[in-house]
């Protein structure tokens, strides 16, 4: 399993729109992806225009060319992309440990 892990910092006073479009994106879009196994999403506390998405891949191969490569990442960015006040940070891990 491969963790992509996203850094999304959104404009301010957007939370509420932002949340239902990225829930929704993720639902009806990367959801549908093949490899695609859940997600969560976290908001800051210090800074609450920040964003931590985390999307669980069965391959890398599954979020960096089927997905990013597929008219689906469009469909994707066209839901999300708006609220961006910069690039996200994306970065791929895998798992080492796991507690019990």
């Amino acid at each position: 399993m491969i963790l992509e892990l996203a850094d999304l910092r959104i404009h301010p006073g957007q939370n509420a729109a932002f949340e239902e479009a990225i829930e929704r994106g993720v639902r009806t879009v990367i959801q549908q992806a093949q490899g695609f196994q859940g997600y969560k999403i976290n908001r800051g506390i210090e800074n609450t225009e920040r964003y931590v998405l985390q999307i669980f891949w069965d391959t890398l191969k599954d979020h960096t060319v089927g997905f990013r490569e597929s008219p689906a990442f469009e469909q994707w960015r066209a839901i999300v992309g708006p609220f961006f006040a910069s690039a996200p940070a994306v970065e791929h891990f895998e798992l080492v440990v796991k507690s019990d």
